[in-house]
Order: structure tokens, then C-alpha cells, then sequence
């Protein structure tokens, strides 16, 4: 049998990797869809959306009990998955039924609560040894995913709830988007190297100047508050999405993992696409609550 010869010539180089570390069509294709997803919950059913924000969040709390089974770590993922979903759900139901039922608070705190005991009796079979660091795990979960993102419910059940919510995410991901673009093409400059060795200062003022613009076209034309007030609040929330990444990874680098999952191909797990938005959603709702009156 005869064998080609490998020269240099027919030797075909790796590609090289995108300097965003990311498959960029299998990315694009993902954000495209989810993309619709909101957009098509939002228009037409507003229970959709809450649905899926449920959903994501269930999933995100299935990967990060992945995350820190790595370390040892076990927590009590029915209960907290269960949990997740009726505060979510149930914060949107009081939110549109205020003179019927509890306040929605309320019931976030309730649900919450029972969640935590049901984490904790569920752990005593299991005995002694370890019980603090899985009972950690667990409560770490419940404020992390349902205690944040339930302050999503309460922002889309106001009157113009959808407004609020588009300002929100356009905001955020003009800060994901504005901070990629700026950080692939100028960044320099590491802005955490230990923590998150790609995010540069270079691309927090992309962030910045894409979310406080957009912020402020967004309040002006869908809420109807003046621009320095959308200014305001895309700031806030370029912050705070920009620690709420920060935490994610500081996470992933304590567990010893790249990506949460390989849920979202070009994406990494569902956290990856949440760590900002997690962070972001209560300072949002907190914001436009004293900023924005109600339409």
C-alpha cells in the first residue's frame, strides 16, 4: 500500500482559536433562538415568559449542584428545584393579584423559607459529617437563583411590566455585547486577572457606553422617564451585571471548571448566560420601583 509523503507543504495548521474563546456560529445560533424565545413570551404571553425564566432558573440550579459536587459538596436539588419554580411562578401570580391574595413578598419569603427547612430535614439521613458545608451549598443555591431571580416575576407582573423587562435585558445585554465587542477589538488592559483573565478595562467602557445609551433609550421611549434617569439605571446594571459575571467565575475557578455545562453550545451551561442577568434583575426591579412610576 503506498503512503503520502507528509511535507510541509500538505501539513494543514489548526485552526486557530477566535480570540473571544467562543464558537461564534454555534453562539450566534443559540442567542438567536433564545432571543425569540423572550420576544415571543413577551408579546404574547406573559406566562410564557415566566415559564421559561423558570425553567432557566430550574437548570441553572441543576448545574450548579453539578459545580459543587466537584468540591464535595452535595445539596438537596428536588426541594430546591421545586422551590425555585413556585417562587417564581407564585411571585407572578400575587404580583398580578395583589387585593386577593398575599403580597407578593410575602410569599417569596414563604416559599423561601419552606424551601430551606425542607433542604435541611432532607440532609439529617445523611449525618453529621459534612452536614454544614452541604446545608451551605443548598442555602448558598436558594438566595443565589430563586431569591434573585424572583425580583424578574415581581418586575414583569406591574402594569408595564413588559416595558420594565425589555429595559432590563436591553440594558444588560447591551453591557454583554458593548464589552465583547470592545474587549475583542481594543481590550489591553486585565480588569481581573485572577478572577476573570479576559474581561478588560477596555471592554467595561464598551459595557458602559452601550448599556447607559441604551438605557436611556429605553426609559425614554418605553417608560416614558427622562434620559439621565435610563443613563442611571443602564450604569447600575453594567455594574452590577459586570459583578455578577465576576462572581459566576469566581465560582467556576473555586470548583475547578470552565463552564458550568455544555448545555448552550457556543454559550457553556445555562449559568453562563444568567450570571449577569441573576445579579442584575434585583437592582433593576429595586430601581425602576423608586425611579419609574408606574404607567
Amino acid at each position: 500500500m503506498s503512503q503520502e509523503k507528509i511535507t510541509p507543504s500538505n501539513l494543514t495548521p489548526p485552526p486557530k482559536p477566535s480570540r473571544a474563546g467562543r464558537n461564534l456560529p454555534a453562539a450566534i445560533a443559540v442567542g438567536v433562538g433564545l432571543f425569540g424565545a423572550v420576544v415571543a413570551t413577551l408579546a404574547w404571553w406573559n406566562w410564557g415568559f415566566i415559564l421559561l425564566v423558570a425553567l432557566a432558573l430550574g437548570l441553572g440550579a441543576v448545574e450548579l449542584h453539578h459545580a459543587f459536587a466537584r468540591v464535595g459538596a452535595r445539596t438537596e436539588i428536588v426541594p430546591i428545584v421545586l422551590g425555585t419554580a413556585t417562587t417564581v411562578l407564585g411571585s407572578y401570580y400575587a404580583g398580578q393579584h395583589p387585593a386577593h391574595d398575599m403580597p407578593s413578598n410575602t410569599l417569596i419569603i414563604g416559599l423561601l423559607a419552606l424551601t430551606t427547612l425542607a433542604c435541611l430535614v432532607m440532609r439529617l439521613p445523611r449525618g453529621a459529617e459534612g452536614f454544614v458545608r452541604d446545608a451551605s451549598a443548598s442555602l448558598f443555591t436558594l438566595a443565589y437563583i430563586p431569591l434573585l431571580g424572583s425580583t424578574v416575576a415581581l418586575m414583569l407582573a406591574d402594569d408595564d411590566g413588559r416595558q420594565r423587562i425589555i429595559t432590563f435585558l436591553v440594558c444588560v445585554i447591551a453591557s454583554d455585547t458593548g464589552g465583547y465587542i470592545a474587549g475583542v477589538l481594543f481590550g489591553k488592559h486585565p480588569m481581573a486577572p485572577r478572577v476573570s483573565p479576559k474581561k478588560t478595562w477596555e471592554g467595561f467602557v464598551g459595557s458602559l457606553t452601550a448599556g447607559m445609551a441604551l438605557g436611556a433609550v429605553c426609559t425614554v421611549w418605553l417608560l416614558h422617564a427622562p434620559w439621565f434617569v435610563g443613563s442611571l439605571l443602564g450604569l447600575l446594571l453594567v455594574a452590577f451585571g459586570t459583578a455578577g459575571d465576576l462572581v459566576e467565575s469566581m465560582i467556576k475557578r473555586d470548583v475547578g471548571i470552565k463552564d458550568m455545562s455544555s448545555f448552550l453550545p457556543g454559550h457553556g451551561g445555562v449559568m453562563d448566560r444568567l450570571d449577569s442577568l441573576l445579579v442584575a434583575a434585583p437592582v433593576a426591579w429595586f430601581a425602576m420601583f423608586v425611579m419609574v412610576p408606574a404607567l
